[in-house]
């Protein structure tokens, strides 16, 4: 089967993340890059769009231009990747999904609450599929701790502790010019969340995923440890979730030592779970009673949700790349499925995740304004 055409905006020259999402649509074959709007200037977004070696017709200098006439070509785009600063989602992702585009888009959902609201009316409407690139979904162990969680290994959740520490923004690279940490720490373009909404939604949404719980309410602490600094550079969490089990989230943007320190532990009535991504080839299951065990990554106790999202034999490392592929594959089997009218079950980021995340954002920013106090969510 040809490969579904794939179109982004953002991701220019010197993104990162736009580098990221090319490698992860190309690993499995089933995406090609056939058109982009690739920066905030036709001129940058053409000479991106060169080095790429995208036809240049096909370098747009914005994504309304983009959507409208990739809509109307016999071979345009059938997907498009959204790998702008947060402010851009809502607008671009709303272009192509009322065209019928399918759109996968970065996290957070958008910058407030109420663009989060109207993007899941717009997602809703529309026939095509929205997916949300929560990528520490698609890896192998954590979709093995998922399963071990539903299957009742851990029986009743009590206890459930994340974290995500970094240390790249201890000093304040947003005033040396460095772009990454101008439009993190820019309320106008990132939200009115900085660490809680870059790297904070990913625990937070890491949490859910594994476990299945919903937050009823929380009590959130936002700092901004770095002068002058206008959005939160470290948060800690407590979270109510329904049915009674209490969970912790920390994320820091300004922990010496930590590079990409997500990590998640889950506890309940049998047992425990831990997991952390910079080691994510294992996973740590403790029976009560019993010795720790090591489950590893096409291991003995591997079980299907893992074994079906793993490439490589076992002692081989797989990690960041390669999960958000399994993102990128798994969308491609909805697309591929939406050409014959099918609508499949996955287990994929929705549009739905992506407001409960943009909800939790802004109860946390309401929470900490108020002294920590207790948010309904």
């Amino acid at each position: 089967m040809a490969p579904i055409r794939l179109g982004m905006v953002g991701g220019g020259n010197d993104a990162f993340i736009g580098g990221v999402h090319r490698i992860a649509s190309r690993i499995d074959g089933r995406f090609e890059l056939v058109a982009g709007a690739l920066s905030s200037t036709a001129e940058k977004s053409k000479a991106s769009g060169a080095a790429l070696g995208l036809d240049a017709d096909r370098c747009y200098g914005d994504f309304t231009e983009m959507a409208k006439r990739e809509a109307r070509l016999k071979n345009g785009v059938e997907a498009v990747a959204i790998v702008t600063p947060n402010h851009v989602h809502y607008p671009a992702a709303r272009e192509f999904l009322k065209r019928g585009i399918h759109v996968i888009c970065d996290k957070p959902l958008t910058s407030t609450l109420a663009d989060a609201k109207k993007l899941v009316a717009a997602a809703e409407k529309s026939d095509a599929h929205f997916i949300l690139t929560h990528n520490y979904t698609g890896y192998p162990m954590v979709r093995q701790a998922r399963a071990m969680v539903a299957e009742g290994a851990l029986g009743k959740i009590r206890v459930v502790q994340a974290e995500y520490p970094q240390d790249w923004l201890t000093t304040p690279l947003e005033d040396e010019g460095l772009k990454q940490a101008e439009w993190r720490t820019d309320p106008a373009r990132s939200g009115a969340g900085g660490c809680v909404g870059d790297i904070g939604t990913h625990a937070y949404n890491l949490a859910g995923f594994v476990t299945g719980l919903k937050l009823d309410s929380l009590a959130a602490d936002l700092t901004s440890f770095v002068e002058g600094r206008r959005l939160d550079d470290n948060v800690h969490v407590m979270l109510r979730y329904e049915g009674g089990a209490k969970g912790m989230l920390w994320s820091s943007q300004v922990a010496p030592g930590n590079e990409n320190a997500l990590k998640l532990r889950v506890y309940g009535e049998k047992g425990g779970l831990e997991w952390s991504q910079e080691d994510p080839n294992y996973l740590w299951f403790t029976p009560h009673g019993e010795p720790k065990r090591l489950l590893t990554r096409n291991g003995a106790g591997a079980n299907d949700a893992n074994l079906s999202t793993s490439r490589i034999p076992p002692g081989h490392p797989e990690g960041y790349l390669e999960g958000f592929a399994n993102i990128y594959n798994e969308a491609a089997d909805l697309i591929v499925a939406a050409r014959d009218g099918a609508a499949p079950d996955h287990i994929l980021p929705t549009v739905q995740d992506g407001l409960d995340g943009v909800t939790f954002i802004d109860a946390c920013v309401r929470s900490s304004a108020r002294n920590a106090a207790w948010i309904k969510v």
